[in-house]
C-alpha cells in the first residue's frame, strides 16, 4: 500500500462524511439562523427557543434525507472492503 493510496482513501473517507454530515449541518445553520433573528427582534434569550426547533427540525431532515445517507455509506463501505485485497499487495 503506498502513501498516495492510503491518502486516497482518507481523502475519499473525509468526503463522504462531510456529504453526509451536510444536511443536518446546513439544518441546524438555517434554523439557528432563523431563531437567532426572531430572538433579536423581540428580545426574547431563551435557549429552549433554539434549541428545540433545531432539534426537531434535524430530526425532519434525518427521516428525510436518511436513506440516501445510509445508501452512501455503505455504497462507500462496500467499494472500501472490494478495494481492500488490491491495496494489500
Amino acid at each position: 500500500m503506498t502513501p498516495e493510496s492510503v491518502i486516497q482513501f482518507g481523502q475519499h473517507a473525509l468526503y463522504v462524511a462531510m456529504l453526509v454530515a451536510m444536511p443536518l449541518l446546513l439544518t441546524a445553520l438555517v434554523v439557528g439562523l432563523l431563531i437567532g433573528v426572531v430572538q433579536a427582534a423581540t428580545q426574547i434569550n431563551e435557549m429552549t427557543l433554539s434549541f428545540i426547533p433545531k432539534l426537531i427540525a434535524m430530526a425532519l431532515v434525518a427521516l428525510i434525507a436518511g436513506p440516501w445517507m445510509l445508501r452512501t455509506l455503505v455504497a462507500f463501505t462496500r467499494q472500501l472492503i472490494e478495494g481492500l485485497p488490491g491495496a494489500v499487495k
